[in-house]
């Protein structure tokens, strides 16, 4: 008995021994779970010096993975397995999680800063009282051209993009909701139509711009750009400001006929392990000087009006990125069309690439 005993003991001392062990292991390697923020964003998405600085001042350990859409990036939290701490998602897509009930709502006593964001960006549509989300950046969609290969009278609407000099010229950013759109608002149409006859006519159209597309890629449309490989491209505001400053020959237009104005909010997921560490980011990068930082390395438009003021004025006041509220009144945000109309502009996308080939 005594012989069990000891056995029995000398087992649970084993086991003590382990557990301190693998304690003390994740500890030293950043991997205690309470000390980790994991952070879910789209690529090159903040300036990685702030992650440090968060690190720094926090004590956290941050874990930072990427997405390249707005439905990868919902497929992945809804099909679960994931502890994404922080996710940053576009406002049609926020509505959507919303909706599905993949994010958390938000306990504002806990946020310190959202008085730093300007009332235009908050209580919208896709989240009234801000109940989930927090808003990061915005921007719009527009077209970049080259002033060594086309005047600025040239290159000033949607419709511009079909004229036959850009034959093999032209750059398409790999979205079904943005190209769609655009050829829906150069007929006149919303970029959230759900009227048959409408996206058909968009869709007809759009085939006949195959002639002038150079290729529909995503990021790479930046070096074609700066490189001079092609001359105009239909992309986001903040990806033109980096092709810009490479490149003095280029040129954003925000055409005024209409286009996306859109934005990318902080929401927490449900399956969050560490809201703690949620709100601590969420009220770091609330405050003016982080957003200040962040907004010029990134290149995209701050919502944070205290932020905005620490801008050089050739930034803050830039038109092209901070567009007046009569530019904003022609714009639209996507709204959520819902599984039956997300497909078919997913489907007149995918014919549109096929027919190019």
């Amino acid at each position: 008995m005594k012989k069990l005993q000891s056995l029995f003991i000398g087992i649970i001392a084993i086991i003590v021994v382990l557990v301190i062990g693998v304690n003390r292991l994740e500890k030293a390697s950043g991997m205690s779970g309470a000390k980790i923020v994991t952070i879910y964003n789209w690529g090159d998405y903040i300036d990685p010096s702030l992650i440090t600085k968060f690190e720094k001042e926090y004590g956290y350990k941050v874990n930072y993975e990427t997405f390249d859409s707005n439905e990868a990036m919902f497929t992945k939290i809804q099909q679960g397995g994931t502890g994404y701490d922080i996710a940053i998602p576009s406002e049609y897509m926020i509505q959507k999680m919303i909706e599905e009930k993949l994010v958390l709502p938000l306990d504002h006593r806990k946020i310190i800063g959202l008085n730093n964001i300007d009332d235009r960006f908050l209580n919208l549509d896709f989240d009234p009282n801000n109940r989930y989300s927090i808003p990061y950046f915005w921007g719009t969609l527009g077209i970049v051209y080259n002033d060594k290969v086309f005047s600025e009278d040239e290159i000033q609407h949607w419709n511009d993009l079909w004229k036959p000099q850009l034959k093999d010229s032209l750059m398409l950013i790999d979205g079904a909701r943005e190209v769609i759109g655009f050829s829906l608002n150069s007929l006149g149409y919303s970029l959230n139509s759900k009227d048959m006859d409408q996206l058909l006519e968009a869709s007809r159209k759009l085939n006949k711009l195959t002639p002038n597309v150079k290729a529909i890629v995503a990021d790479e449309i930046k070096m074609y750009m700066i490189n001079e490989e092609a001359s105009v491209a239909v992309t986001f505001s903040g990806e033109a400001a980096d092709m810009m400053y490479e490149n003095e020959h280029l040129h954003y237009v925000i055409p005024t006929e209409g286009s996306n104005l859109w934005f990318d909010n902080i929401v927490i997921p449900k399956t969050a392990k560490n809201q703690e560490g949620a709100y601590d980011f969420i009220n770091f990068m609330l405050e003016p000087e982080n957003a200040a930082q962040n907004a010029e390395y990134i290149g995209y438009s701050t919502p944070n009006k205290a932020a905005k003021a620490l801008l050089p004025k050739e930034i803050s006041e830039d038109e092209q990125f901070y567009p007046s509220d009569e530019t904003i009144s022609h714009l639209e945000v996507y709204e959520n069309l819902g599984p039956k109309y997300l497909g078919i502009y997913n489907d007149l996308f995918l014919e549109f690439k096929m027919y190019r080939k």
